[in-house]
Order: structure tokens, then C-alpha cells, then sequence
């Protein structure tokens, strides 16, 4: 794999389930973060940010958002300065899924794929998490998975469409299983 050229282009996802004491609410933090990352390339747009429910054991509501980016730098040198605006918004390791101020992720390249120890794009977990793809759709819905060729909007509209439940065998009220 090689690095990024001059005209690279990533999407980022970003969320924030917790207070910042300059930026207020994680809306906030979610729109300061957009802004920091100008300091990294060209932004190119950036996605409305939404309110979503809390998953896991963050129990706590996410503010989420994204933004298109040119970037002159390679994937795992724009991980590693995500990481560093991360840090510089007072994120502390800690155990995923949990409260956090800031979390930025590099979801697509357009590069296509790449794949490393501690970083993998496309994100492995993007196409089934509608607080990603809706605000990804907002801004890319042409952008095409490179793993399996469709595009952002179509896989936010798989994502979303109502999935039937499982079959389940009759019960049998004739005869008892005990």
C-alpha cells in the first residue's frame, strides 16, 4: 500500500457523548471537532449533527456528524493526528463503548482499503451503524464501499429497511415437550 496522494480524500465520523468545559454539549464538541480537523487538510463538507441514542454501556445520548476532508496525509499519519486532536479535547483510554468526549474515525479513503495492525479502512463496523452512515449519507451517498461496491446511500437504505423476524416453529398445543 502506498501513501496518500496530494488529492486524498477520507471520510470521518464523529461523536462525543460528553461535556466539554469550552464547547458545552456534545453538539458542540461534535461541531469544534469538525472545525479542528481544517487543520489537517481541505474540508470539503461536513454533515449535520444528530442526536442518537445511548449504545452499550456509554449510557449516555451521542452527538454525531462527519465531514469530507482532503488530506495530503497517509492513513495511518491522519489516525495518528485524529488521535492527537482526541487527546488535545481530553479523551482518556478507556473501555469501548464507554463516555467519551471526542471519537473520531477514519471511515472511508478514498484510496480504497487499508488494513493494518490498529487501523482498517473502511471501518469494519460502518456499514450497520446508522448514527455513522446518516450523517456519511448527508455528505458522501455516492461514495461506494470498496469491499462490496455499494453505495453510502444505498447501504444507510439496507441498513434502515425493516428486517423480518426469524421463523418460528407452531407451537404444538397437542403435546407437552415436559
Amino acid at each position: 500500500m502506498t501513501g496518500a496522494s496530494p488529492h486524498t480524500s477520507y471520510a470521518v465520523a464523529i461523536g462525543s457523548n460528553r461535556r466539554h468545559h469550552r464547547h458545552g454539549l456534545p453538539a458542540g464538541v461534535v461541531r469544534a471537532a469538525a472545525q479542528a480537523l481544517a487543520a489537517l487538510g481541505t474540508i470539503r463538507a461536513v454533515a449535520p449533527v444528530r442526536a442518537t441514542p445511548a449504545l452499550g454501556p456509554a449510557g449516555r445520548g451521542f452527538a454525531n456528524g462527519a465531514v469530507l476532508i482532503d488530506s495530503p496525509l497517509a492513513p495511518p499519519a491522519l489516525l495518528a493526528a485524529l488521535k492527537r486532536i482526541e487527546r488535545g479535547f481530553g479523551r482518556r483510554g478507556g473501555r469501548r463503548w464507554g463516555p467519551r468526549v471526542l471519537d473520531l474515525d477514519i471511515i472511508l479513503w478514498s484510496g480504497g482499503g487499508w488494513a493494518e495492525p490498529g487501523l482498517v479502512i473502511p471501518h469494519p463496523d460502518y456499514r450497520i451503524r446508522d448514527f455513522v452512515l446518516g450523517p456519511l449519507a448527508a455528505i458522501a451517498p455516492g461514495w461506494r464501499d470498496p469491499l462490496s461496491g455499494l453505495t453510502v446511500r444505498q447501504l444507510r437504505h439496507r441498513q434502515r429497511r425493516p428486517q423480518p423476524c426469524p421463523a418460528v416453529p407452531p407451537v404444538d398445543r397437542g403435546r407437552s415437550s415436559f
